[in-house]
């Protein structure tokens, strides 16, 4: 008798064991397969993700760069699990075009607050009393951020593929503004180096930029630059982009939010509430940036930033992980 309550015991405790490591370790045994943009500025949103996934017991493997709309074609079919940076409403086209909430799990906001738009250095708009994008329809004005010489005004633009690019086309036609203004585009990162350069050199400058991103660590919206309004909302949406205040830029404001097969979220209630929780202040990943911007670009220094930002929010960092763990019970 002793002895079949000996093993009972036992059995019981083994039994005990193996539940407490399922509920601390729900995705032991399930691999996920991040994908991010070949922007390294979003880098440190994936990795922050992928460790959370980690402590939840889940295999991630090394996170896969793609273009945005083969990324969430890879999503929609299985071969990724997740996107990090999924802009919102920026990417809606290429979210429904590749099968949209049929296909995908996306709730929450992972990262809010990141606005987009035009700016020109601060001494040329007080100089000339420029304020809108619309003030480049005069050709005197325009040729003031004139670069190659042919009497028009050099935007530097955004990176084909992005979605960005399919709004500023967009207003180049409802604004008017073809035969005053080029739309620049190139690797990003390298023509907008350049347009630094040129400020720096005290030349005026013209430019497409978002947040969270360095270049506003660099050229400062306020200090150094200011920022464009649009005479009326204008995109290929058709949304009011009109801010509360009155201002209107001609971007919505952005979030930044984690989208996931459908399916595997499904499957994997504990990874789908974590993508639901997950919050990242902006002005934490515009910090992270600028310290790509300065060198600290590798992924094994880009991974130090991420444990660090990890035990600089261990309370947060672990309530997320206690959400996940008892969705999955």
């Amino acid at each position: 008798m002793q002895l079949k309550t000996m093993i009972a015991g036992t059995l019981l405790a083994g039994g005990l064991a193996l539940t407490a490591h399922a509920e601390t370790m729900p995705g032991k045994g399930v691999t996920v397969q991040p994908i991010q943009s070949t922007i390294a500025e979003e880098t440190f949103q994936t990795m922050l993700i992928n460790e959370a996934l980690r402590d939840l017991g889940y295999d991630v493997k090394d996170t896969q760069e793609v273009d945005y709309s083969a990324g969430y074609t890879s999503v929609a079919s299985g071969d990724a699990t997740y996107l990090a940076v999924s802009w919102y409403p920026l990417h809606n086209a290429m979210y429904s075009n590749a099968g949209g909430d049929e296909k995908f799990f996306r709730k929450g906001h992972y990262i809010t607050g990141a606005a987009q738009g035009y700016l020109i250095d601060k001494k040329t708009a007080e100089k000339y009393d420029i304020d809108n994008i619309e003030d480049m329809k005069d050709p005197k004005i325009a040729k003031l951020f004139d670069t190659d010489g042919d009497g028009k005004a050099d935007l530097t633009g955004c990176q084909a593929g992005w979605g960005c690019e399919g709004v500023i086309e967009h207003q180049m036609d409802a604004f008017k503004l073809r035969d005053t203004v080029t739309h620049k585009q190139g690797q990003y990162a390298a023509i907008i180096s350049d347009t630094i350069t040129r400020f720096n050199e005290g030349d005026p400058v013209f430019y497409y930029t978002w947040t969270p991103y360095w270049v506003s660590g660099i050229l400062s919206p306020g200090d150094d630059v200011t920022w464009l309004e649009v005479p009326f909302s204008s995109n290929p949406n058709g949304s009011d982009t009109a801010l509360s205040n009155g201002k209107n830029y001609g971007f919505e404001i952005n979030s930044e939010r984690i989208v996931a097969n459908k399916a595997w979220a499904d499957a994997n209630p504990a990874a789908a509430k974590l993508f639901e929780v997950m919050k990242l202040p902006v002005n934490d990943v515009s910090a992270q940036n600028m310290k790509i911007r300065d060198g600290e670009d590798s992924k094994r220094e880009i991974m130090s930033h991420t444990k660090a930002w990890i035990e600089g929010h261990r309370e947060t960092y672990d309530s997320w992980l206690a959400e996940a763990r008892a969705a999955a019970m």
